[in-house]
């Protein structure tokens, strides 16, 4: 089992929990009330700075109610954060773009996220022709 440092920025957010057997996914909280009216951006402090262990990152998305229920986007579609931001000042953001006008509470939960191994070192081979059966292109899944 890996140790993650974390250092946290408020005590007004619940501490993070892992839950064992439940998700391979850990809620991110606002780490402030946000105003969001439509059309605008914003960086939601989640609270949180950790020390990744070396070789490792972690991957931060919406939760699957966060648009239903606050009708923002992220604007990355999926942050990254590598190990080597690990300061103690290098607090976790989520990019947030609103589609309608909103109120975000602190601690209410507005993403997620996992940590992963780093990708592992990769040689690309060029080839004319990848030699197995064509699947038949984008969407043609299921059909006959």
């Amino acid at each position: 089992m890996k140790t993650i440092k974390i250092k946290y920025f408020t005590d007004k957010i619940e501490k993070l929990t892992y839950i064992e057997g439940k998700s391979d996914w850990i809620d991110l909280r606002a780490a402030e009330d946000a105003d969001i009216k439509a059309g605008e951006f914003k960086l939601i402090p989640l609270g949180v700075a950790m020390e990744l262990p070396k070789g490792y990152e972690a991957h931060i998305v919406p939760r699957s109610s966060t648009f239903k229920n606050f009708g923002i986007i992220q604007t990355n579609h999926q942050g990254v954060v590598d190990c080597s931001y690990c300061g103690d000042n290098d607090q976790w953001f989520m990019p947030a773009y609103a589609l309608r006008d909103t109120h975000i509470s602190i601690n209410d939960r507005i993403c997620q996220f996992r940590i992963m191994e780093n990708q592992p070192r990769l040689c690309f081979e060029e080839k004319e022709s990848l030699e197995n059966e064509d699947r038949g292109g984008i969407g043609s899944t299921g059909k006959q």
